[in-house]
């Protein structure tokens, strides 16, 4: 189905400067209610002297304190006996949410139903700049519960004439997709890789299907992996990124980079070794700030909060699509990066090895690594596993050059420590089902580090 081009045209077209202004509105706005609302914030201003009358543009906020998931943790039960960061009253609380806790104790989140209706268009913004419309059908392979990108989703098609399918996981019978005849998929990479196996299994061809579009969301993931998706199901593959924090920025049909709702969420850029903001074109964390339109509330509100994902801001130009808020570049997280010879890496680039298109004539897709050793050994190693279509068959020799010249390609010091053999890379190729990953519950680490 084709949908309208823009959900808010107003706002998604508005001309930077006026934009900007309205920003600087917002952030002026949002700082007077963190101090009047949040027992947080109003301790955390006066501790560091600031004067919230004073804060009135994107330059001031700036210069404020960073704030991270750290502080949340420290500043709610058990550490503290209330959560300061709840800045309404009980009885105004609609839900309230915790994050995974994967890096610790879980933050908790209180929503009211503004923040509910504000996280629905920033989604029903990102459907529509994806051709989303009245009429589409869209299955949701993301879970309801306390993650809020499922319902949040849900709302959002409400707002644009959508019909979602809210199924939760990616392993529904593969008779919805004869039934209902959906239009679009949410899900990760590997939700829908293997729902395309289970469909040819069933002699369905993914690409003559009546699905028309991918999004792919929870994760970040190649370009390598999202072009092989795209050429399995023979559609568009659109990436978002979104949290509880209410980030939710989203790819358009241009394919260069997610919009950002800048009026509705503030996102810089920030580099900790450098205990500063960068430019644009730089690499460094998200740090985001709540954008309140003025007479607004919220449930939690964050001002200067380090996401620890990392980031590089594309361009603040009009995109091709016609909208004005600036693009980013496809969020990776800071907990799935790792270091040898004094060089980062992401999962996401084994993920680009492993997805080299001519290795897909081998391979599933599915992968793991595991990291052993330490520099105090002397040398690292690198297990990379990968799951082949037949092990008979997996051309080993193919999938190795391919992974090897992809991984280390832009990586100069790994490159070096490789060819030193203090970096040592070993490959390891299973049937079905064969990784460590099939037998763990729960989301799967695509890579261990065991150093």
């Amino acid at each position: 189905m084709t949908g309208k081009t823009y959900f808010n045209k107003e706002i998604e077209t508005m001309e930077r400067g006026d934009l900007d202004a309205l920003v600087d509105e917002r952030i002026h706005y949002t700082v007077e209610y963190a101090n009047e609302h949040s027992p947080f914030y109003r301790k955390w201003l006066r501790e560091h002297g600031i004067k919230p009358a004073e804060i009135r543009s994107h330059e001031e906020l700036l210069e404020l304190p960073i704030i991270s998931g750290r502080t949340i943790r420290e500043n709610q039960p058990p550490e503290t006996t209330d959560f300061e960061f709840k800045s309404v009253n009980w009885k105004e609380v609609y839900t309230l949410h915790e994050t995974s806790g994967t890096s610790g104790i879980p933050k908790t989140f209180f929503l009211i139903w503004e923040d509910w209706q504000r996280y629905a268009e920033k989604y029903a913004r990102i459907f529509t700049s994806q051709g989303f419309g009245p009429g589409d059908r869209v299955v949701v392979c993301a879970s309801y519960g306390m993650n809020v990108g499922a319902n949040t989703m849900t709302l959002a098609a409400k707002e644009i004439g959508m019909t979602i399918i809210p199924e939760g996981k990616c392993t529904f019978p593969v008779r919805f997709i004869k039934n209902y005849k959906p239009t679009g998929i949410v899900g990760s990479v590997f939700k829908l890789l293997r729902l395309a196996r289970r469909m040819t299994a069933e002699r369905i061809s993914p690409s003559a299907s009546s699905v028309e579009r991918l999004v792919i969301g929870g994760e970040s993931f190649a370009e390598e992996s999202g072009m092989y998706l795209a050429e399995l199901w023979g559609c568009d593959v659109y990436n978002t990124y979104g949290s509880t924090e209410g980030t939710m920025c989203g790819e358009c049909t241009n394919l260069s980079g997610l919009h950002v709702p800048e009026d509705l969420v503030h996102l810089d850029v920030y580099d900790p070794g450098m205990d500063g903001f960068v430019r644009d074109g730089e690499c460094g964390r998200v740090v985001l700030t709540t954008l309140l339109p003025v007479g607004g509330k919220c449930g939690t509100l964050l001002l200067n909060y380090d996401t620890d994902d990392t980031t590089v801001v594309i361009s603040r130009d009009r995109c091709a699509c016609g909208r004005t808020h600036l693009k980013i570049m496809s969020p990776q997280r800071e907990s799935e990066t790792f270091w040898i010879a004094e060089m980062p890496f992401n999962r996401v680039d084994v993920e680009r090895g492993v997805f080299q298109r001519e290795n897909m004539e081998y391979l599933t897709g599915e992968y793991e690594a595991f990291l052993y050793g330490g520099d105090d050994e002397g040398e690292t190693t690198m297990r990379v596993s990968a799951e082949c279509l037949n092990p008979e068959k997996c051309g080993p020799g193919v999938v190795e050059e391919n992974f090897l010249r992809a991984f280390i390609q832009y990586k100069p010091r790994l490159a070096q420590a490789y060819a030193d053999n203090t970096f040592k890379i070993i490959f390891n190729f299973t049937n079905s089902e064969g990784l460590e990953l099939y037998r763990v519950k729960g989301r799967p680490k695509r890579i261990v580090d065991r150093r």
